[in-house]
Order: structure tokens, then C-alpha cells, then sequence
């Protein structure tokens, strides 16, 4: 039986990623689908183009929590199942990929940065905390999130390994998987990587004066509070959560 268990924890680590909490949270707090408008990214920033904050905020931190909370459960539960760092992993990764390619939403998910930070610190609250700070001094520096998403994509492993038994015993299984996120990190932010070599990707300060673009509209209509107008043209928002 104890055969399964590995299968099972990987598979539930899947199904808790795939809830995608940008379209939860907007149902239940009577918002438009973020899928339906602005860069149409089921993610904590297009959730901020509805107009609410305390959304977009719950949506972050939800989507954070998906990826941590299947990776703490096997650290700290998994020995007695016979789970190892190897099954932490994959099950870390597993709901990961649930929010990119989501089941219960048609496979169409956010792009996983949040999640992916969830699922680092999970694996050690250090190395989530080390990656945190590297995408904040670089958005603070470069003004770009998407840039700051892809550096400490790319960082993350490699802080992993250089802190081998300082802050952490490195394990290969968890290397392999921060590894393999990263690479679907640079993946999904292949439009990105094109308009910042083009010189065209939409600083931070540009995003919000898009959020605020034309008027806003505070009606209620059939219950639903709808978006700020964004405009239809293409979106190069460096929209990546």
C-alpha cells in the first residue's frame, strides 16, 4: 500500500494547485472573471485591474499557499508514508503545474510565480526568503516584474546549491525540481523576454497608470462589480503572477 502512497501525495499536490484562486476569489467577491479582461492572466495582477486590492492581495497569498502547504505536508508527515524528499519534490512541482495547467479551469493557467514561491518555501523558508528578496531588489531597481520574476527564476537554483550546508542540507531531488521551475518560469515569460529585448515591456510605474486608464466604473450591475476599462489593443503589461 505504502507504494501508492507517492502517487497519491503527487496527484493531491496537483488537484490544490489547480485552483485557481484568481477566478475563486473573484466568484465569490462578485468580481468579473480576470480571464475576461485585461491581459486575461488568471493572476493576483489582472485581479488588481477589477479595482480591488484586498482581492488581488487574497488571491496572492492563496496562490502562495497552494504550493506551500502540499510541500510542508510531506516534510513534516511523509516520513511515516515512506515520502521522501524525492516524493517533496515531485509534489512541490506537481502543484506547481496545477496552476500553470489548472483541470479544473480547461488546462489555462497563470503564469506561476507566486505559486512557485509557495512551493520554495515550503522546501526552506530561507530559500523562499532569498528568492523573495531578489525579485523585490530587482523590480525595485529595474522597474520591470517580469524581469524580476526571470531573474529569480533563474537565481533560484543556483542560491540553492551555493548554500549547501550553510543554510541547508541540499538535496538532489529538490534541486532537480527548484531546477525544472525555473525552467517553466523562463518558458511562460517568452513574450516577456521578447518586449524587454525590444524595449517595449511596460515598466511598474506604466502598469498602474494602465490599471487607471479611462474611467472608472463603480456601478453594481446583476450583482457584479465590473472592471476599469483597459483598452482591447494588445496587452504588454509584463502581466506574471
Amino acid at each position: 500500500m505504502k507504494s501508492f502512497f507517492p502517487v497519491l501525495a503527487v496527484l493531491a499536490g496537483y488537484l490544490i494547485g489547480s485552483l485557481s484562486f484568481a477566478v475563486i476569489v473573484s466568484r465569490v467577491m462578485g468580481l468579473s472573471d480576470p480571464r475576461t479582461f485585461g491581459s486575461k492572466n488568471p493572476g493576483a495582477t489582472n485581479v488588481l485591474r477589477s479595482g480591488s486590492k484586498v482581492a488581488a492581495i487574497l488571491t496572492l497569498l492563496l496562490d502562495a499557499a497552494k504550493g506551500w502547504l502540499p510541500v510542508v505536508l510531506v516534510k513534516w508527515y511523509g516520513q511515516a508514508y515512506g515520502l521522501a524528499d524525492g516524493t517533496m519534490a515531485l509534489v512541490g512541482l506537481a502543484a506547481f503545474l496545477g496552476h500553470v495547467f489548472p483541470v479544473f479551469f480547461k488546462f489555462a493557467g497563470g503564469k506561476g510565480v507566486a505559486t512557485a514561491l509557495g512551493v520554495l518555501l515550503g522546501f526552506s523558508g530561507w530559500l523562499g526568503l532569498a528568492t523573495a528578496l531578489i525579485w523585490l531588489l530587482v523590480a525595485l531597481t529595474f522597474r520591470y516584474s517580469s524581469l524580476a520574476s526571470i531573474t529569480a527564476a533563474v537565481l533560484a537554483p543556483v542560491v540553492y546549491v551555493l548554500a549547501d550546508g550553510g543554510l541547508w542540507i541540499m538535496s538532489k531531488s529538490v534541486a532537480l525540481g527548484v531546477a525544472v521551475m525555473a525552467l517553466f518560469l523562463l518558458y511562460r515569460h517568452a513574450e516577456n523576454v521578447n518586449r524587454l529585448i525590444k524595449g517595449t515591456e511596460s515598466s511598474l510605474g506604466k502598469k498602474a497608470a494602465l490599471v487607471a486608464h479611462g474611467p472608472v466604473h463603480g456601478h453594481v450591475k446583476h450583482g457584479h462589480r465590473h472592471p476599469p476599462h483597459v483598452d482591447s489593443a494588445p496587452n504588454n503589461s509584463g502581466e506574471h503572477l
